[in-house]
């Protein structure tokens, strides 16, 4: 990232420096003030603005951090190229006025010789954990090193990346963090696609294709309103309309418990139901709660 990447407004106070992060953290606390933090990778598009706009509502303080996190992606994924651009980030933030933008570089939270790494459990085994070995690795890694750094109160993600949550809810609780997590719901577009950064990836075909994600999760929920309990039969659902669509190619479709993200054979209120699917060159992923209003 060059020089001129990062220039931002004068009106966001932007953090690369660790002991920095740390010292505005701790004051920011011996202020008695609620500190939250809006954990991101850049990119920022309306959902992770709701975060922003949730957090700031809850709490004294805000913290939103853009990092492209190098652990979290294999040899074969899209590091290299996925959307940055810390100018327009730091544009969409200023009227939020956040204490600080925590922008850091790879080798600042990487230094030569890091050779520690949380190892996740159940949570991260399947889904997105089997699909992408040591992804949920580097994501509890960075993660537990952002709350370590910022001490946060809260902190904000999005439904979009309930494995994620799941994952980091389980350490948060295991090694006694005291960071509530706070799940705010995914932001759609008018046709039902979920935001992504990576849908940046999408030309126009694919583009109008990928609301079939979405479309599929909403046939297997109505299913389930109507008394279909089977997982089995909820995951053919989504499959049989994916099916319809030559541009999509679905990776894995699950009913899986919310809290294990462990699969289920009979579904219940509250189960969760995930996909990914590639569309074009862009890999998704979207889950709906069954039985939510």
């Amino acid at each position: 990232m060059t020089t001129a990447d990062r220039r931002l407004p004068t009106a966001n106070r932007v953090i690369t420096s660790l002991p920095e992060m740390s010292a505005l953290a701790r004051g920011l606390r011996t202020q008695a003030r609620t500190v939250a933090l809006v954990p991101t990778m850049g990119a920022l598009h309306e959902g992770h603005l709701s975060l922003v706009r949730r957090a700031q509502a809850e709490a004294d303080a805000l913290v939103v951090s853009i990092f492209v996190n190098p652990v979290q992606f294999s040899p074969s994924e899209d590091y290299a190229r996925y959307p940055r651009d810390l100018d327009r980030d730091g544009r969409l933030l200023a009227p939020f006025a956040p204490d600080a933008i925590f922008a850091p570089e790879a080798r600042a939270m990487y230094p030569e010789g890091f050779d520690t790494h949380v190892e996740p459990g159940r949570a991260a085994a399947a889904l997105e954990g089997a699909m992408r070995p040591g992804h949920f690795r580097g994501v509890a890694t960075v993660v537990l090193k952002l709350f370590n750094l910022v001490a946060p109160d809260l902190a904000y993600f999005g439904q979009k990346d309930l494995q994620q949550v799941a994952v980091i809810r389980r350490m948060v609780e295991d090694f006694n963090l005291g960071t509530r997590v706070v799940v705010c719901p995914t932001v759609r577009e008018p046709d039902g696609l979920a935001l992504s950064s990576r849908n940046a990836y999408l030309e126009a075909e694919d583009r109008r294709a990928a609301p079939v994600l979405y479309r599929s999760l909403r046939a297997a929920a109505e299913r389930f309103q109507a008394g279909e309990r089977r997982a089995a039969a909820l995951g053919e659902a989504v499959q049989t309309m994916i099916a319809g669509e030559p541009r999509v190619r679905l990776d894995y479709v699950m009913v899986a418990s919310q809290d294990s993200m462990q699969p289920v054979e009979q579904a219940a209120s509250g189960d969760a139901i995930l996909l990914a699917a590639r569309v074009g060159p862009a890999r998704l992923i979207d889950n709906l709660i069954l039985g939510a209003a």
